[in-house]
């Protein structure tokens, strides 16, 4: 366990590393007996600096969804982060590789919710019943930690490598078997990843009920209006510079990122 003063100067290494695009070693490498709790408390300082600087949260993503990234990280649990309204990114509009330390897509059902989410207690039916539409989403990952040599400390207190997210326009979730939207992401006329809905917790929506419950320790509500990233339906692919990554689902439409 980290006192106060180590976890602030945690959270500011990881600061200047995201502001100057210049990665550092793994937390764990860095602070001797950093857990779980110490990396949630180094996100939340990271956090309230931003939102204090005027950011503000439009929601919060799911990291380690699938069984198989647990079993790396060695745990039995997924992870969170937050969204912040300077991360969300347009599919008309470029985004600059370069301002990123080792961006990688991800492909994800989102959630936007159309009322808050309870929290103790919240159930994958509390989810469906307040999300208002899903959508198509790609996130873009990166990590402050140097070549992506993360353990589930670092990851966290990373705001779980969030970096940006696009959305399209989205359906009904009652339109759809959330279980099995079939995912794929291309680009340049080639199939680069592959998956299904399923692979969230084998339901997205038992991710966002698992979200809801587990920020409501720390006080963190899931409100009207947030996007809610459950996890990825496929492998984290990394980006080039002059590459348009496109990411369809079936029933549910695509969305696009492009890279300069």
């Amino acid at each position: 366990m980290l006192n106060d003063r180590l976890r602030r100067e945690a959270a500011e290494l990881l600061r200047t590393a995201e502001r100057e695009r210049a990665p550092v070693p793994p937390l764990t490498e860095l602070f001797e007996g950093i857990g779980t709790q110490d990396a949630y408390e180094i996100q939340l300082l990271g956090i309230r600096r931003r939102t204090g600087d005027g950011a503000c949260v439009t929601g919060h993503k799911v990291g380690l969804s699938s069984p198989v990234m647990q079993a790396m990280m060695g745990v039995d649990e997924p992870d969170y982060g937050h969204l912040l309204d300077a991360m969300e990114l347009r599919p008309d509009t470029p985004v600059r590789a370069a301002a990123y330390c080792a961006p990688r897509v991800e492909v994800e059902v989102g959630f936007v919710l159309g009322a808050d989410l309870p929290g103790e207690g919240c159930t994958e039916a509390d989810v469906l019943a307040a999300t208002e539409r899903v959508v198509p989403a790609l996130e873009l990952i990166d990590s402050r930690i140097a070549d992506w040599r993360i353990t589930i400390a670092d990851t966290i207190a990373d705001n779980a490598s969030s970096a940006g997210y696009a959305v399209g326009e989205g359906r009904d979730p009652r339109e759809l078997d959330l279980k099995a939207i079939e995912a794929r992401l291309g680009s340049g006329g080639n199939t680069l990843a592959e998956g299904r809905s399923d692979a969230v917790l084998g339901d997205p929506a038992t991710s966002v009920a698992w979200l809801a419950r587990t920020v409501a320790r720390f006080g963190v509500p899931l409100r009207k209006g947030h996007l809610i990233l459950p996890g990825s339906c496929t492998r984290a692919v990394d980006v080039s510079a002059g590459r348009t990554y496109t990411a369809e689902f079936t029933g549910l439409g695509s969305v696009s990122l492009t890279f300069a």
